[in-house]
């Protein structure tokens, strides 16, 4: 399913660090690295301004507790290219996560699930099947998206929606009018898939989103016993 295109002409490319806002131990293994690539015609043209990229940063830094450094890239809606920076960020800038965002619909230009979808070793279904079901909580044409999910090498690629409000509603999930989480988000999950893939350990504030692994695969919290 892998493909051998590495054209990355017209590509915006960014990298930012997100640093703890207090002092953490020496790390025992590598930080977490995050692409987020948001795939647009119009925002890669400065048409208007991408509106994805600083809504998952801004999501990605209040939610993780692990200190992390995020790659960020904005193209148009050409396939090759999505192809191409998929890779780039996954081997050659050693992202462990990979967060697309835009060009999911039924559109003829809409391209990122199959872009998605030819870079990867294995297809994990199950992300998009329940992005589809939170966001039919909001909207009946929920059902027209095409997030998928993939694993290539040792890291994970997730496409997500294009709206900052969608996006913070999928990987949060849905809570009630007492603001109790009703749905589990989307992000409760990954943290876990990256421990069976050999990513770094995630951890995740509970009050934005709760990480859940089987006890086993639990750790103390960050911090915890530390002389």
């Amino acid at each position: 399913m892998k493909s051998n295109e590495e054209d990355t002409l017209n590509t915006e490319t960014t990298s930012t660090e997100a640093i703890p806002s207090e002092p953490t131990p020496i790390e025992q293994e590598p930080r977490l690295r995050v692409g987020l690539l948001s795939i647009s015609d119009r925002a890669s043209q400065g048409v208007y301004q991408d509106q994805g990229i600083p809504a998952l940063q801004d999501w990605l830094q209040r939610a993780l507790t692990v200190p992390l450094e995020i790659e960020t890239r904005l193209i148009p809606d050409e396939r090759s290219q999505i192809e191409a920076t998929l890779i780039e960020l996954v081997d050659h800038a050693g992202c462990h996560l990979v967060l697309t965002t835009g060009g999911t619909g039924p559109a003829p230009r809409d391209v990122t699930p199959e872009a998605t979808l030819a870079v990867g070793d294995r297809e994990m279904p199950g992300f998009g099947e329940e992005m589809r079901r939170i966001s039919r909580h909001f909207v009946p044409t929920a059902i027209l998206s095409r997030q998928t999910a993939v694993i290539r090498s040792g890291a994970l690629i997730i496409n997500l929606p294009g709206q900052p409000k969608a996006i913070r509603e999928t990987l949060e999930g849905l809570r009630d009018a007492d603001g109790q989480l009703s749905v589990e988000g989307l992000f409760s999950a990954i943290p876990y898939c990256l421990d069976l893939i050999g990513a770094p350990y995630v951890e995740t504030d509970p009050s934005i989103c709760r990480a859940f692994r089987p006890k086993s695969a639990q750790r103390a919290p960050r911090g915890a016993g530390a002389v």
